[in-house]
């Protein structure tokens, strides 16, 4: 860069008159790179050793399609000498015609030749009206001007340029250059003018003699960019906020791998149910298996599930050590709300009533298609306490959906392992004018709770969804690999809006 400004400067020093009419022509004469010469200019103009002018050149250039034609003629000539080509006169089909000149050239040609008289239709041939030496190709002259011109734009019509634009044979292109010549402190050779104070210049004294650059006190600094949330976390936000609101206290969920035992052993979910097949959950190759589990827990979860208890015969087989510790990617939280609720069942003073939420990371081997990925997250609640019913649930499902807008809801029966009664959850959509599952909740069973060594008389409500869906409803997204996973649009991490939800109270 050095060097062309040097270059630059030299030129400009050969008289005060001197000018450098246009930076494109002195960049091909001096055999420089035209943006190399720009940006030395540019570098010279904050220093005043140069002054310029804006200068803007309109030229044409034929496109590949163009310059074919003019190599080898437009498609409509080509089509006439087509149907010359065996000299009878009766013209051909078109299959015929596609075969000799092809398709592209066919489409186009035929057209033309019609709109100008030069052929017409007989049957199921074209034929030809006119010959080749009675006609001009006009467009191939037109191309011709051009590029003997070196582009110009008055070097054909107007009318013509307009046609050969709409058959896309040419593009207009605006060239941007300047004119240079002496600024007011122009100088054959550039100093550089020192930015900051240094130590040394001041122990040298060669601060009196040094030439600084002015201060731009109006210049904007650097955009400082900030980090941005996904809109899944934004409704995550969201959701986390109205939960603690309404005294729920979050779960620890950043361990994603649990063992059989906590992800369905616990649940009261027999060994031998489908989800654990290796089709439905992500198994662990090393380690394979978990270390440990409370061992007197362990041994009352099995006898529930061999034998049974608090009223239930349990399920009648033999359970599996080696099954129970496999470990896995967790296929729902509920392995943490049952961990959790152990916890409660065994702390220090005995079991006091308590609200658990939890809104992370899933892992199920699905098929993945426009809803469904193979990781998802789940929002999970969950109450324990005294002598609760399915009418405390209800309510407590009510309140929440309430709280984020969704105030038409429908339960509707529903079995789950490890929840007695169970209900899906239904929830009214005004964009799509239906009714759209949105959730799963239910009472969990006293085969579960009992094991943990809960009071008799404690009963646990709990319901969950996944975040995406209402995430989905939120951003108006269709397709779920748009929101989550290695396609997303980063983009949309810093153009989506702030997430919040109108409450039924608000409305």
């Amino acid at each position: 860069m050095s060097s062309i400004e040097d270059a630059i400067l030299t030129f400009l020093s050969k008289s005060e008159d001197a000018i450098i009419s246009d930076t494109y022509t002195y960049a091909e004469e001096q055999n420089m790179n035209h943006d190399l010469v720009i940006g030395s200019v540019k570098s010279l103009l904050p220093d005043e050793y140069v002054a310029t002018s804006d200068l803007s050149t309109s030229f044409l250039t034929l496109t590949k399609e163009g310059t074919e034609i003019l190599s080898n003629g437009a498609q409509e000539v080509l089509v006439l000498a087509a149907l010359l080509e065996d000299g009878s006169g009766e013209g051909l089909s078109m299959q015929e015609l596609q075969a000799k000149v092809g398709k592209g050239v066919c489409k186009i040609g035929m057209g033309n030749c019609m709109k100008n008289k030069w052929a017409k239709k007989g049957g199921d041939k074209i034929v030809p009206i006119k010959k080749l030496e009675e006609i001009k190709d006009e467009v191939q002259i037109a191309l011709k001007s051009i590029s003997d011109s070196e582009g110009k734009t008055d070097s054909v019509d107007s009318k013509v340029i307009a046609v050969l634009k709409r058959r896309k044979l040419v593009n207009s292109v605006t060239r941007k250059s300047y004119s240079v010549t002496r600024g007011p402190q122009y100088a054959p050779k550039r100093v550089k003018k020192a930015a900051d104070l240094t130590k040394e210049m001041l122990d040298s004294g060669a601060w009196e003699t040094t030439q600084f650059k002015n201060y731009n006190f109006l210049t904007l600094g650097e955009k400082v960019g900030g980090g941005y949330l996904h809109p899944l976390l934004k409704v995550r936000a969201e959701f986390r906020k109205i939960l603690m609101q309404m005294g729920f206290h979050e779960m620890p969920t950043n361990k994603w791998v649990e063992s059989s035992f906590w992800n369905f052993d616990s649940l009261f979910q027999p060994q031998s149910h489908p989800a654990r097949d290796a089709h439905d959950t992500f198994f662990i190759k090393d380690p394979a298996s978990t270390v440990s589990v409370p061992e007197q827990y362990y041994e009352r979860v099995k006898t529930m599930h061999e034998i049974g208890g608090s009223g239930s015969i349990g399920y009648r087989y033999d359970f599996k050590r080696e099954e129970a510790f496999k470990n896995l990617l967790r296929t729902h939280t509920t392995a943490v709300s049952s961990q959790m609720l152990y916890k409660l069942a065994n702390q220090e003073g005995g079991f006091k009533p308590q609200k658990y939420f939890s809104i992370d990371r899933v892992f199920r081997n699905e098929t993945m298609d426009a809803t469904h990925l193979c990781e998802f997250h789940q929002v999970e609640g969950l109450v324990a306490d005294y002598d609760l019913s399915l009418g405390d649930l209800i309510g407590t499902i009510e309140t929440f959906f309430q709280k984020i807008g969704i105030t038409q809801l429908r339960f509707k029966p529903a079995f789950n392992p490890y929840t007695e009664p169970s209900m899906e959850i239904f929830g009214y959509h005004p964009d799509l004018n239906q009714w759209t599952e949105i959730g799963n909740s239910g009472m969990f069973r006293p085969e579960m709770l009992a094991p943990m060594g809960l009071p008799e008389n404690v009963r646990v409500i709990a319901w969950g969804l996944s975040l995406e869906r209402p995430t989905m409803i939120k951003y108006r997204i269709s397709n779920i690999r748009d929101l989550f996973g290695h396609k997303v649009d980063m983009a949309r991490t810093r153009t989506a809006p702030v997430c919040r939800f109108e409450s039924a109270a608000s409305v």
